[in-house]
């Protein structure tokens, strides 16, 4: 099949083109980025990496041209989409792929769009495609891990998702807040969507809206505890779609309170109109220092991260009658903390895994779905862990995932 990589040439999509030229079934990939010589660079990059595969090549390509878009999406079996953010183009893409009979995959990380390009499933069905919305680090991994953790209870109450930022086991890497070019990065513009205004989490097991950064205490096993905090992420959404929690759901950031006190100054003059996504977002590479004078004044007040996991998901219900929490987490090995702390590898290897089983048929659901649906965690898990050295480790964990079900007290 040919794949066409948009935005291709990014930390993530570049990820992901190196690991699908080597998949089984795929005769060619087409990089497409607005930036034809950021495209071009990649593909020399891999052809001076002599690893073989399918032949790659690139092409300009703005999404935002419409007629562009759909010429690319034409010659091509499936799409995998890195272009973002997605609550401004995520749309817009996944409707030319449906139009132009594109099977499509991608990283989307907004809970609006989700939504939105989930509402497109019955016109996907129709037009005979198969597209997986949000499979990278979180969503994907994450929804996975939460698929793993479910599958230990009998009946589901509260279901937590969560991925480090500043804490032991995070990418840490301030490079991801800009591009090459030193604007903003379209992942620095979509944590400041996402820590602003409301977001949807669950609560009675209805969908609500709540403003982000809310504290949220957790007990997921023996000795692990502590407090993490809300932020606006598809998980919620598609997890209340999957599994229906009757109890609360939301995503969270496992942060220390200096960062989350800086992350709230940044909330509050977004809302109140005096930053924009694009502004707080450099304020966020470069603080200021009156908002850091602020911030450290709010740290104070707050609560951290405990012993908590870097990267989990967590699930409380019971089993057998009695009352558990169940925790899916990657294993404590060296491979696992070298997969958390490379934010491009963690998403863009998930979606190429992704890409993979949509090849093979074990992806073959028709329409729009979530990870949770759409990708067989076991297989996923499986294969991740072929790809990263030490993931599983010598405790006997095949696929790197430590599952603990620990009863209530």
């Amino acid at each position: 099949m040919r794949i066409l990589a948009l935005g291709g040439s990014g930390a993530m999509g570049a990820v992901a083109v190196r690991v699908a030229a080597g998949l089984p079934g795929v005769t060619e990939i087409v990089v497409a980025d607005r930036n034809l010589k950021a495209a071009q660079a990649l593909v020399r990059r891999l052809a001076e990496d002599g690893t073989g595969g399918a032949p790659v090549r690139a092409l300009m390509v703005e999404v935002t041209d419409s007629a562009a878009l759909h010429a690319a999406l034409e010659g091509s079996d499936v799409v995998l989409n890195t272009v973002g953010p997605y609550y401004r183009f995520g749309l817009t893409v996944l409707r030319a792929a449906i139009a132009t009979r594109t099977h499509y995959l991608d990283i989307c990380d907004d809970w609006e769009p989700t939504l939105q390009m989930l509402d497109l499933d019955g016109e996907a069905r129709n037009a005979g495609i198969r597209a997986v919305v949000g499979i990278g680090a979180s969503p994907g991994v994450s929804n996975l891990l939460a698929a793993r953790a479910v599958r230990e209870l009998d009946h589901v109450q509260d279901l937590y998702t969560a991925w480090p930022v500043d804490v032991s086991g995070s990418g840490g890497d301030d490079e991801q807040l800009t591009d090459t070019g030193g604007r903003p990065s379209a992942a620095a513009v979509h944590w400041m969507e996402q820590i602003s205004g409301k977001v949807t989490v669950i609560s009675g097991g209805q969908l609500v809206h709540r403003r982000p950064l809310l504290p949220v205490a957790l007990s997921v096993s023996a000795g692990r505890s502590g407090t993490a905090y809300t932020v606006g992420h598809p998980e919620p959404v598609t997890l209340h779609r999957s599994f229906h929690p009757a109890g609360e759901a939301a995503n969270l950031m496992v942060v220390t309170r200096g960062t989350l006190a800086y992350l709230d100054v940044l909330r509050r003059d977004i809302d109140a109109g005096k930053l924009t996504n694009e502004t707080a977002a450099t304020d966020l590479a470069k603080p200021s220092a009156a908002r850091a004078l602020r911030a450290t004044m709010g740290a104070m007040t707050l609560k951290g991260p405990g012993s908590l996991p870097p990267f989990f998901a967590a699930a409380t219900g019971t089993r057998d009658g009695r009352r558990v929490t169940a925790l899916a987490r990657l294993a404590d090995t060296p491979g696992a903390s070298a997969l958390i702390n490379d934010m491009a590898e963690a998403t863009g290897l998930p979606l190429a895994l992704g890409l993979a089983q949509l090849l093979d048929g074990t992806s073959d659901r028709l329409g729009v779905h979530p990870p949770e649906i759409a990708i067989d965690a076991e297989r996923f898990f499986l294969d991740l862990a072929r790809h990263i050295p030490d993931l599983a480790g010598n405790d006997g964990l095949r696929d790197g995932v430590a599952i603990e079900v620990t009863p209530d007290r």
